[in-house]
């Protein structure tokens, strides 16, 4: 499997956990994180986090409102430098959010590393949201 492609099951395994978050999912991002002080979140619905516990209880907060979700990544663009990469595109999201509808739209960058144990990708820095 080549580099681009590795970095791509990376994001793949990103965007599962957030559909599965979008629909109810606790820790449903967890396998697609570095789990270290170090990883970040900045949300598209305001604030950042910073640390493997702030990161995760933000989106453990979101999944106990959220339903009916999907999350999808168009346009991505994928860099790769050495044993880090990182991601640009269009996330486009839709689900209820404590039963109301919620929709967006907005610009993407995510950063990804490649860990020397386990020897695989992981999500260090996402949903860096740009605004329009």
């Amino acid at each position: 499997m080549s580099t681009i492609d590795e970095v791509c099951e990376a994001s793949k395994k990103f965007y599962a956990g957030l559909n599965r978050m979008a629909n109810g999912g606790n820790n449903a991002l967890a396998d697609a994180w570095v789990n270290n002080a170090s990883v970040t979140a900045m949300h598209p619905i305001g604030g950042r986090e910073v640390g493997w516990d702030a990161v995760m209880g933000s989106f453990n907060q979101v999944a106990q409102l959220a339903s009916e979700g999907k999350v999808e990544l168009k346009n991505q663009l994928i860099q790769v430098l050495g044993d880090a990469a990182y991601e640009v595109g269009i996330e486009q999201a839709q689900f209820k959010l404590a039963g109301h509808e919620v929709s967006s739209e907005h610009r993407v960058k995510t950063s990804i590393k490649k860990m020397v144990e386990p020897g695989r990708w992981f999500i260090t820095i996402p949903m860096s949201p740009q605004p329009w």
